[in-house]
This record gives C-alpha cells, sequence and structure tokens, in this order.
C-alpha cells in the first residue's frame, strides 16, 4: 500500500512544499518540488493554501514539516520569518489527520539514513560506502553551521540534531589566530558558526587584509565566495581555502566527539563549493588529529548531493513515526 502524504521545508526565506509517495517498502518518491516565499504569505496556512491550489485544490492529510528552529514546545517560531506554527492546531488548520514535524537539520540527518549511494561524492579517507552500523556524525555549513549525527544498525536508525555548531572556535595556527582576535572584538564569545559558514567567509576575508595591510571595499559573503572560487580575486581565494581548513578541522572536531564511523558534509554551501572542497586542505586538516590522525583518516567522507534534503528527509521521519 502506498501512502500519499504532503512534505514541507520552511527556512527564512523559502518555504518548500512537495508531494511525496511512500510504498510498502519504505521506498520515497518525490514530485516536483514548489518554492514559494515566506513573505508572499501571511501565514503558513496561507502557503499551505496556495500549494494546494496549484495540486488542483485537494492535499492528502499527512503532512511532514522540516522546519529551521527548535521544535517540541506549543509554538514555533522562525528566526528570519514572521509565521508561527503550533502543532497542536496542525490537524485543525490542515487537515491534516496524521503529522510529523522535525528541525530542518534532524531532517537532513534523515535523508543521509535513507538516501541511495548514488546521492554522495567522496571527499576524504577510504572510498568506501558509508558504514551500515554505527554513528554518521554530519555537518552543514551554510547560513549557520548545523550539527547532528545518525546511529544505525542495519535496517534501524535513530537521528539526534544538535546545536554543535556553537562550540567554541578553535584556532590551529597564527592566520586562525588574528581571525579570532577579529572576530573578539565583536563578540565576547566566538563560536565555530563564525567562521565555519556561510556568513563568516567575510570576517576570514577581512582578517586576511588586516594581516597584508590591504584597504578593501565591503564586500558581502555570496560576491565573495563566488570571487575565491573562480580565482578572480586572489584574496578571496585564499579566504575559500582558509574556510575549507576550518571545515576540516571542525567536520573532525566533531566525529571524535561523536565517535563517528563516518562523516557527511551537508548544507547548500557544501554542495556549491564541492570541487574547491576536493582540491583544498580540507581532508589533511580533517584527520590532522596528533595520535588520532590513522583512526581518521580510516574515516570514509561524503557530500549529500540529494536536491531536496529537507523534503526527502521530512518525509523520512513521517515514515519512520507513522509506517514504520
Amino acid at each position: 500500500m502506498t501512502t500519499q502524504i504532503v512534505t514541507v521545508d520552511i527556512g527564512g526565506t523559502h518555504a518548500r512544499f512537495a508531494m511525496a509517495e511512500i510504498a510498502a517498502d519504505g521506498t520515497i518518491t518525490l514530485g516536483e518540488p514548489a518554492t514559494l516565499h515566506t513573505k508572499d504569505h501571511a501565514s503558513f496556512q496561507t502557503a499551505w493554501e496556495d500549494f494546494a491550489q496549484q495540486q488542483g485544490g485537494t492535499l492528502p492529510d499527512a503532512v511532514a514539516i522540516a522546519v529551521a528552529g527548535p521544535v517540541g514546545g506549543e509554538v514555533i517560531r522562525f528566526t528570519n520569518n514572521p509565521w508561527i506554527i503550533r502543532p497542536a492546531l496542525i490537524s485543525e488548520k490542515l487537515g491534516a489527520t496524521r503529522h510529523t514535524v522535525v528541525n530542518d537539520f534532524g531532517a537532513v540527518g534523515h535523508a543521509v539514513a535513507r538516501a541511495a549511494a548514488e546521492h554522495f561524492v567522496h571527499l576524504a579517507g577510504p572510498e568506501a560506502p558509508l558504514p551500515a552500523t554505527g554513528t554518521i556524525s554530519i555537518v552543514g555549513p551554510g547560513t549557520g553551521l548545523g550539527v547532528a549525527h545518525v546511529w544505525r544498525d542495519g535496517a534501524d536508525y535513530r537521528v539526534q540534531a544538535t546545536e554543535g555548531g556553537h562550540i567554541d572556535f578553535a584556532p590551529l595556527d597564527s592566520i586562525e589566530d588574528a581571525i579570532l582576535a577579529r572576530l573578539r572584538q565583536r563578540y565576547r564569545r566566538v563560536s565555530a558558526e563564525r567562521v565555519v559558514s556561510g556568513p563568516g567567509l567575510v570576517d576570514i576575508y577581512e582578517a586576511l587584509a588586516g594581516m597584508e595591510g590591504r584597504a578593501i571595499q565591503p564586500v558581502d559573503d555570496k560576491t565573495l565566495w563566488s570571487l575565491g572560487t573562480s580565482g578572480e580575486d586572489s584574496l578571496a581565494a585564499a579566504a575559500v581555502d582558509r574556510f575549507c581548513l576550518s571545515l576540516g578541522s571542525f567536520a573532525g572536531d566533531v566525529a571524535l566527539a561523536q565517535g563517528a564511523s563516518g562523516v557527511v558534509i551537508a548544507g547548500g554551501l557544501g554542495l556549491r563549493i564541492k570541487d574547491t572542497l576536493l582540491r583544498s586542505g580540507f581532508a589533511a586538516r580533517f584527520t590532522a588529529k596528533g595520535r588520532f590522525a590513522e583512526l581518521m583518516a580510516a574515516l570514509p567522507v561524503k557530500l549529500i548531493t540529494h536536491p531536496q534534503p529537507g523534503l526527502f528527509g521530512a518525509a523520512a521521519a513521517f515514515s519512520k513515526e507513522h509506517l514504520a
């Protein structure tokens, strides 16, 4: 028997909707996603109604929702989005008799656990599949820095989203000392997310410019990523390389802390800089853990390339909660 659901991935700027079919064997098939701008809708309910109209006026009575924020309370709020969701009212407001609400990076964890091998590319370590048992650490640089882990034992698995991106940033050389010193002028405590995230590239770039005594014009992170990955600007390229080094160090730290048997890099930023990561010092920094270097070198490190991990992962979370 096939179950039809609506799967939704809500961020600060966009809300992505898709129909999903979950087969009796658990196979998940996503329909074509529809991307709505949160600013164009007064509430999640009106966006839901918009999507319903796109689908001919009716939707299934089951929904999986990934949200960019904490879940579990009576009210779900978003950092860059005025919508609120009251889980207790989902059935009444949406007509959904069954629902699952999961943190957006928790959804990524479900995607990592369920995605097929073709949705991963090799980054570092042995070119072997992710192990079927043990802990898979997940690190996702984007607007912030997501961290989660999946524990699995054959067919069964558990996902735990964390706030690991907010651990202290740990510099490894004099350049990273300079980056930390710059950030400490603004923040009493500097977390890894301040450096290992999309916006963090600006601070890396400005710190490198300060070391060289260069006068630079203010530039946003999206422009810097473009200039750095294309090689058009050598200082921006150096900042991107430094980001890759820091990401490697941080991913290795997370793997050590979680006792990982494999690591996955997730998030839109990781996907955009895939080729740069492969050419960078990411792998060397990942394994540079002193007496544990040999252990780290034995861990497969992958990049998830699924086009919609949030939607797919939310549907997987629904399947695990309601259909397992």
